[in-house]
């Protein structure tokens, strides 16, 4: 790996020139130079557009799921590899897992909800149908489409895998192919994992690219259908943002930047309460798992002012025991920076600081290492500041992106949110606190300005994941200085990816567009869609069953039978008093249970299970004497891959002898593909 390739246009590319070294953060030995001379950034781009987008959007979200899963196993076989690679940039053991497991598990937790939270599709409906006419022949829904353009992911230096993979999945979930620039500080580890995810031969050419070195001219080619996805530092963030092309083009940009994450302690945990060992324990570990390389780290922890004595000698005392050098010695806690520059980067800032405060603890200057030469590597000491004068500004305006932290004392809530707030926008803070009252006051008072807030009590402390750890199924970004996106969360990072789009149509035509059927678009019941397997079933498919009515012995056994005696069932004085009965009426589920029993087709089929009802809403009361028709269509039919069965999702209208509906619900049942033989 002497000189790093990238990935472009289907193939391996060398720089046109040697470019930068790179040097291993533990030794200073050289591992690699990084330059993306000649490398045709449009020709990437355009290769993306026209191989990768439809190579993917042919897939369905099921299949693009099961492409991460398989992603996910055969990077899981190589991470000794990685981890050994990892360890060249300063990274411990288990900063390395940190980043390559989390890098994995993102792809995994992604397949995972692609196949139980999205259609068997190329596209996704999104939402309720909008009626919009009085008489329904006019009605409008979202339809989210792929867009046609690639995904550019920009990325930071501190988690070289999972960094990359975070922004990847998610945008070959949606369809979308990606061009990923890693940081040239620690682009070897990211380039060895595109070797191995391109010699996986897994995903469709043209759907992962790869640069090393400087982006050049990529941004000057980004079209309205692109997307720029960033990691790094907010002045950066803040020139890309405001790049000629991505402003011209309204080209997609999300930022995730450094920011001045809280972590704050709770008056109530005072010294020798468990929840003041988690707030010492969370903030050593902050500032010295990846040497604090991490956007989400602990830059600011507020105290009460009383305990702020306490707290300091606790976590001088912690972070006395941290014994750090060589990552390759089994003793050792805490590695190097990425490097000499990025240790020299938080020296600057660390002078900054300490015009508002004194140091606690560790020395800028000077550091006692094991197995490393402290000059050749990039090590430094862990410094925990104090500021007792908490208005000043330095504090909350400069960050010292490495083993940093500042103590700073506050009076009140209402001083602790102000204070917050002159962060202008973080992306992770914490609340360390056995009070669920000022819980409550604080994180509703620092949410404006968070996007993400962790309470840490004695309940949850085993099984948290800790302050600043990205979770797949939550948002990761915050506002402001933090860099105002948020899309890396959940479904939303997915539909990020996508083009929403209203659609207004007549009822059949929304049906025949979306593949859902839509109230009073037609319907068909030439025979009992029960009856019929999914490879026959279409949407549309319905039976109407009934009438059946309901009697006062209905009412009475169902009330006896189950236990639900509630008195606008069994007493009539007392429903007639009741404006929205007027008398004794039926429970909603001996209606359901009665529809139930209209539509069911009772012989063996086609139909292996019903597992569950959603959206069920109780519309007019049911009175003895009612007579009960339900009409069951067949609203969405989801064929599973590499199983013999789909689910297939039933409209439910139960209706009075008037017409008028007394319960509307989806039913979901499991239905074989073929018929049995």
């Amino acid at each position: 790996m002497s000189v790093l390739r990238s990935y472009v246009a289907g193939g391996w590319r060398s720089p046109s020139e040697e470019g930068a070294p790179l040097r291993d953060a533990v030794t200073g030995e050289y591992v690699a130079s990084v330059s993306s001379a000649g490398i045709d950034m449009a020709g990437a781009l355009a290769h993306g557009r026209a191989v990768g987008g439809p190579s993917l959007r042919e897939l369905t979200f099921h299949q693009r799921a099961a492409l991460l899963k398989a992603l996910g196993s055969h990077l899981r076989e190589h991470r000794d590899e990685l981890y050994a690679l990892s360890a060249r940039t300063g990274a411990t053991l288990g900063d390395s897992k940190f980043d390559v497991d989390g890098g994995i598990g993102v792809l995994l937790a992604y397949a995972s909800k692609g196949k139980r939270e999205l259609p068997n599709d190329t596209y996704y409906v999104e939402g309720d149908v909008e009626p919009l006419s009085k008489r329904g022949t006019f009605v409008g829904q979202h339809v989210l489409t792929p867009l046609h353009g690639v995904a550019i992911q920009i990325n930071a230096f501190n988690f070289p895998v999972w960094g990359p993979l975070e922004k990847l999945a998610p945008a070959v979930l949606a369809g979308v192919p990606s061009l990923v620039k890693p940081a040239s500080q620690t682009a070897y580890l990211t380039a060895r994992l595109f070797e191995l995810i391109v010699e996986s031969g897994l995903l469709p050419d043209g759907s992962v690219q790869l640069v090393c070195g400087s982006a050049g001219d990529l941004l000057d080619h980004v079209t309205p259908q692109d997307l720029v996805s960033f990691t790094g530092s907010a002045s950066t963030a803040q020139k890309l943002r405001a790049h000629p092309a991505i402003v011209r083009n309204a080209t997609r940009f999300n930022a995730e930047a450094d920011s001045l994450n809280l972590s704050v302690l709770g008056p109530d945990a005072v010294a020798g309460t468990p929840e003041f060992d988690l707030f010492v324990k969370q903030l050593v570990t902050e500032m010295t798992v990846k040497a604090g390389q991490k956007c989400t780290a602990i830059r600011r922890a507020f105290v009460p002012a009383e305990s702020a004595d306490d707290v300091a000698g606790a976590v001088a005392e912690k972070l006395a025991g941290i014994t750090i050098g060589n990552p390759a010695n089994p003793e050792v806690r805490m590695g190097a920076l990425a490097g000499l520059e990025q240790r020299e980067e938080v020296r600057r800032s660390l002078k900054a600081l300490l015009a508002a405060g004194k140091v606690v603890y560790g020395d800028p200057d000077r550091v006692e290492v094991v197995d490393a030469d402290p000059e050749r590597g990039a090590f430094l000491s862990p410094v925990l500041l104090r500021a007792d004068d908490p208005e000043r500004a330095e504090p909350h305006e400069v960050e010292a992106f490495g083993p940093v932290a500042t103590l700073l004392p506050y009076s009140s809530t209402g001083q602790l949110v102000e204070l917050a707030a002159k962060g202008n926008g973080s992306l992770a803070g914490s609340v360390v606190t056995g009070d669920a009252g000022f819980a409550r006051d604080v994180v509703l008072g620092v949410a404006p300005w968070h996007g993400r807030l962790l309470v840490l009590d004695t309940e949850d402390a085993k099984e948290s994941t800790g302050h600043g750890s990205p979770l797949p199924a939550l948002v990761h970004g915050g506002p402001g200085r933090a860099g105002g996106g948020e899309e890396l969360g959940g479904m939303r990072s997915v539909l990020h990816h996508l083009q929403r789009t209203a659609v207004q149509a007549s009822p059949a035509m929304l049906s025949g567009i979306t593949g859902r059927w839509v109230q009073g678009a037609p319907r068909n019941a030439d025979t009992h869609p029960f009856r019929k397997a999914l490879s026959r079933l279409r949407i549309g498919d319905s039976v109407v069953a009934g009438p059946r009515t309901v009697t006062a012995e209905d009412v009475a056994h169902f009330a006896e039978f189950t236990g639900d005696t509630f008195y606008a069932h069994t007493d009539n004085a007392a429903a007639e008093a009741n404006p929205l009965f007027g008398g004794i009426v039926a429970h909603g589920y001996l209606v359901v249970s009665f529809a139930a029993g209209l539509f069911v087709a009772p012989e063996p089929g086609p139909v292996l299970a019903n597992y569950g009802l959603e959206n069920l809403r109780f519309l007019t009361p049911v009175k003895p004497g009612d007579a009960l028709t339900v009409t069951l269509t067949a609203k969405q039919i989801t064929p599973r891959e590499n199983a013999d069965y789909g689910e297939v999702r039933w409209d439910a209208d139960v209706t009075n002898g008037e017409g008028e509906s007394v319960a509307k619900y989806d039913v979901l049942t499991l239905v074989a593909k073929e018929d049995s033989a």
